[in-house]
């Protein structure tokens, strides 16, 4: 905080004023530097005089979750002063053993950040930000699911229920949920991710994003570096003849596919999946 950098003489008042930009009441970073997510959190902890407890997307940064945008405002809660630009105050009782200490900092932990993310937004968008959440913390679906039991009238409940029937901890990218998503809806399987595939020594040697192993298809979604980096290209050969050998037929999905052309998407993945002797109709 900006009060005691200068009293323990770390900075001046003039350097204050020419290297840094005011984040928050009494909290300020180095000019230039972009926060992130988990910047932001930590500010709007500091701007609560380290007495808040950080929740939802807030909560998810300091638990180590990907992909997580830096604009949204950080959510904090048990503060009694009203919320400046850029935090959002959040009430609501919250049990003392959904707190999680990180060294100093108090943050909800994995079960009730998904809980807390999962009815405050859109149905998609809290199975994404459910995924990256778990998959980063190792939290199991059952352990949200005991949070939402414990509340059963709470606001938003419907869609965290919708979301979690749709959740996998496996998905370690949102394109990666997005595309389970668009082939689940589309009537097929639900898919199995991360699935292991072992050399013929027995070690696992590679993982598919998400497919079938009982008819050996699996979906892989390639993003742009997979295109524009000449190494990961190149590992991508090696890695489809492998899986080709190993017996997988592999449908690959770039993010334009994915984004302009689902139906195709779903269509090439049926496709594969009939051939390999899916029968008609499963799953629908």
């Amino acid at each position: 905080m900006a009060t005691e950098a200068i009293a323990a003489g770390h900075v001046t008042r003039n350097d204050l004023r020419r290297r840094f930009v005011k984040v928050h009441r009494n909290v300020y970073v180095r000019r230039g530097v972009e926060l992130t997510a988990r910047d932001r959190a930590m500010a709007a902890w500091l701007w609560s005089g380290r007495q808040a407890v950080l929740v939802g997307q807030s909560a998810a940064a300091v638990l180590g979750t990907k992909w997580l945008s830096a604009d949204e405002p950080a959510e904090v809660a048990r503060v009694r002063y009203p919320s400046p630009p850029g935090i959002v105050v959040r009430s609501g009782v919250i049990d003392d053993g959904d707190i999680r200490r990180i060294g100093d900092l108090a943050c909800t932990g994995g079960a009730r950040t998904a809980y807390d993310i999962g009815r405050r937004t859109s149905l998609d968008r809290a199975v994404m930000r459910i995924d990256a959440l778990l998959n980063a913390t190792q939290v199991p679906v059952s352990a949200v699911v005991a949070v939402a039991e414990r509340h059963p009238g709470a606001r938003g409940i419907r869609t965290l229920r919708r979301a979690l029937a749709l959740v996998d901890p496996g998905a370690e990218s949102p394109q990666e949920t997005v595309l389970r998503l668009v082939l689940v809806r589309s009537g097929l399987p639900r898919p199995q991710t991360q699935i292991p595939v072992h050399d013929r020594h027995g070690r696992i040697v590679r993982r598919i994003d998400l497919g079938w192993p009982q008819w050996m298809v699996g979906v892989e979604y390639d993003g742009a570096q997979h295109f524009t980096n000449a190494e990961h290209y190149a590992d991508d050969i090696e890695r489809l003849e492998f899986l080709a050998a190993r017996g997988w037929t592999i449908v690959r999905v770039s993010s334009r596919q994915l984004r302009w052309e689902r139906p195709t998407v779903v269509a090439r993945v049926a496709a594969a999946l009939s051939v390999r002797g899916m029968p008609r109709g499963y799953g629908c």
